[in-house]
């Protein structure tokens, strides 16, 4: 299809942050939030049909933003992650996204909310083994794609080797995928910018003025020529 793309050697959210923090693309469309956790400055959510669908609009998330509303630090926020829980660790019993915030934001990491955990009376049963400080590691030095080894070409779409893919291995309907190879095509040749006109319909203007235009030529005879818009009613003509 003429799209780059990159095989990431972990985990594929890892390479996408890497990308955005690099400034090589502009964000990371996901629905796995671990995208900020590893650190992505934006992260963009709801961008399939489907999910517009069900969940409403496109979504965008600022890391930065984020991370000042709630208060904390990246390192923090990796953490609460963490206590949410990820892909690296099993949770605690009783520790949802609520009870996590609170207890780093009271704690200041999570060997902090251990610590706590281990005085109280009735402590929260521990996962044996919990390696959150190894989780903590991918997160903030996780495995990723060289970014200066990179380079984000779009190229033309390879025709013969759509239908050959999708056509005789995936037995997709050769009409259908045609009509796909040709609407990408189209889309590779629109490189120009357009008008601002091109975006917005023509409006009433305010308090029912109308601008002034010329009047159009009458055309035809008789009846014809006393039917133009504006112009008086038409009448009956005696033969």
């Amino acid at each position: 299809m003429g799209v780059p793309v990159i095989d990431a050697p972990c985990e594929a959210e890892a390479t996408c942050a890497a990308l955005a923090k690099a400034g090589m693309v502009y964000g990371v469309g996901t629905e796995d939030m671990d995208a900020l956790t590893f650190g992505t400055p934006v992260m963009v959510r709801n961008l399939n049909a489907s999910e517009q669908k069900s969940k409403g609009a496109v979504v965008e998330i600022s890391l930065e933003k984020t991370l000042a509303g709630l208060g904390l630090t990246m390192e923090q926020f990796i953490d609460v992650c963490i206590l949410c829980g990820c892909d690296y660790t099993d949770t605690i019993k009783g520790i949802g996204h609520k009870t996590a915030l609170e207890l780093i934001r009271e704690h200041k990491n999570i060997e902090g909310v251990l610590a706590n955990n281990a005085k109280r009376d009735k402590p929260k049963e521990v996962p044996d083994p919990f390696p959150f400080d190894e989780a903590r590691q991918l997160f903030i030095n996780p495995e990723v794609t060289d970014t200066a080894q990179v380079d984000l070409k779009w190229t033309e779409p390879d025709a013969a080797g759509l239908l050959q893919y999708l056509v005789e291995e995936k037995q997709f309907a050769e009409d259908r995928v045609q009509k796909a190879i040709e609407r990408l095509q189209k889309c590779k040749g629109k490189g120009g910018q357009n008008r601002m006109e091109s975006f917005f319909k023509p409006i009433a203007a305010p308090n029912g003025h109308k601008p002034n235009k010329p009047p159009e030529p009458a055309k035809g005879k008789g009846k014809a020529a006393l039917k133009g818009k504006g112009g008086p009613p038409a009448k009956k003509m005696k033969k």
